[in-house]
């Protein structure tokens, strides 16, 4: 079989998909990013059938292809060609490796859909503000920005009662924004990077640092931790911390970024100096249990809660080591996740039944007081939870982004000073078992309209616009060969970062034209 895509007079075999003749032959038809990205996509989910004896020769094959597509993506051909170019790229992947089983994997189990994925991205393809972004921000003298603020201030008059109340800040946001829509301002597509210095075992949990652009951190199942900066060309892992007996769970940055918490099922808590990566200070949970949790006390990082395996929320002073007195209450379920409000006077934990409780945090004692508790689905873990005190600038809505296990994502309203929640929202995603982890958009206080973004078991990152009531999805990207876990901004957006169940990550760029 022999096939000359984009008259390409060097044909390509059917028995020929080698990383380097096969991409090469894509450079030939990618000119778009969203249609390259759908290349790479196929290839990933193919990837567990390639060596499989040598899983790190699976992810140098991944970043080859990506790099190659990524430095020939501005080559311009008919998008008929490229979308024909997809489909026989995802034939000849099918003659050579067979079909796929549904029973061999998740990532065989995902590909059942995979043509009717590519179709949909086709329709996005066509769409030319989905095909590139300007950028979020944009310069307007005095006089433009008093005439818009005229005029959206006609526009919200006429709004029904009940709607969201417009602020100055507001009308402020949207002149820095200018006219570019979510799906422009989330245009992400372009792969800036893959680290896969934890193949094959999941990186459960990543974060950029607090107001940083290029520092990134994860964990991993294989017991360590790795700091890694996108500011070198090419972006490098700047150290590994190494110390844990098990498998890490979660970690925190804190403030000034100069300290990191983890948290082990090897039932330790350690606080790591970010620059050398050495260990500071080891806390043994008293009753050996796994640490399953963590996060700072936003206004006192001198205090780090810690949940565990045993039910158990606890308040941790990390300077001394010891548990705070009062600081302890009971969860129905393993403690799973954990966030505190801007402010840090409530705080919600999830558990491995489903329950959401609510705390009031002591901000002079550390002392925790259990408020509310909200059953979001018997028996589900509660694997993720965000808090937002502006879900947009168009008026304060204090918000919970929660994942639960239900295929769905949950945006709760904060009702009141207690926490109490209630559903606004759920956007449809493939989530039944994983520990997958969403997140708010940092500058979505600059749009007009809110984003949030969410890993999935399919594979794939989504991006829902939380205003809309049909057709939430902004974004899409494809690219991972298994459950999407983490996903995290660094702090003006220009890169998005996500991990997965084989420990690799994938750092995205903003697209621009």
């Amino acid at each position: 079989m022999e096939i000359w895509p984009c008259g390409n007079p060097n044909p390509i075999k059917g028995s020929d998909i080698s990383p380097g003749r096969g991409v090469l032959s894509t450079l030939n038809v990618c000119g778009m990013a969203a249609v390259w990205q759908q290349v790479l996509a196929v290839d990933a989910r193919y990837n567990a059938y390639r060596t499989p004896t040598f899983p790190q020769f699976r992810t140098q094959y991944i970043r080859r292809r990506s790099q190659l597509l990524r430095e020939n993506a501005k080559c311009g051909f008919e998008p008929a060609l490229r979308r024909r170019y997809v489909r026989l790229r995802s034939q000849l992947l099918g003659l050579r490796y067979g079909p796929l089983s549904e029973q061999s994997s998740f990532r065989a189990s995902s590909v059942r859909s995979s043509r009717t994925t590519l179709d949909r991205m086709e329709d996005f393809e066509e769409d030319p503000r989905a095909q590139g972004a300007r950028g979020h921000r944009r310069s307007v003298s005095r006089g433009s920005y008093q005439l818009q603020a005229q005029m959206n201030r006609a526009v919200y008059d006429e709004r029904p009662s009940g709607a969201l109340v417009p602020t100055s800040v507001a009308e402020a946001s949207r002149a820095m924004a200018g006219d570019t829509t979510l799906s422009e301002n989330y245009a992400f597509a372009g792969m800036h990077h893959i680290f896969d210095q934890h193949v094959d075992a999941a990186v459960p949990r990543l974060q950029f640092a607090n107001d940083d652009k290029h520092l990134l951190a994860c964990c991993s199942l294989d017991s360590t931790l790795s700091i890694m900066t996108l500011f070198s060309s090419p972006p490098s892992v700047k150290v590994i911390l190494k110390g844990h007996a098990g498998p890490v769970t979660d970690f925190a940055w804190s403030l000034s970024n100069d300290v990191i918490v983890s948290t082990s099922k090897d039932g330790t808590l350690r606080i790591w100096n970010t620059e050398d990566g050495r260990c500071i200070r080891e806390v043994r949970d008293p009753e050996a249990s796994e640490l399953l949790c963590c996060t700072f006390q936003p206004m006192n990082n001198n205090l780090t809660v810690v949940g565990n395996s045993k039910q158990l929320l606890q308040v941790v002073n990390i300077s001394t080591g010891k548990k705070v007195k009062g600081g302890s209450s009971k969860l129905t379920g393993r403690v799973l996740s954990m966030s505190f409000d801007a402010p840090g006077r409530i705080l919600w934990a999830g558990d491995d039944r489903g329950s959401i409780f609510s705390f009031l945090f002591d901000m002079a004692t550390g002392k925790l007081t259990k408020a509310k508790r909200l059953v979001v689905s018997e028996g589900s873990s509660i694997c993720s939870i965000s808090a937002r005190s502006w879900i947009s600038r168009e008026a304060r809505d204090p918000s919970l982004l929660i994942n639960a296990c239900v295929n769905k994502l949950l945006l709760y309203r904060v009702v009141d000073n207690e926490g109490t929640l209630q559903l606004k929202t759920s956007f449809p995603i493939k989530h039944g078992s994983q520990p997958l982890h969403s997140i708010f958009c940092p500058l979505m206080s600059f749009r007009q309209g809110a984003c949030v973004v969410t890993g999935s078991e399919d594979a794939c990152v989504y991006f829902f616009d939380v205003e809309r009531n049909t057709k939430a999805i902004v974004n899409k990207l494809q690219g991972h060969g298994g459950p999407v876990l983490d996903v995290s901004f660094n702090c003006d957006e220009s890169l998005l970062a996500s991990a997965d169940s084989t420990g690799m990550v994938i750092i995205w760029r903003r697209e621009q034209k």
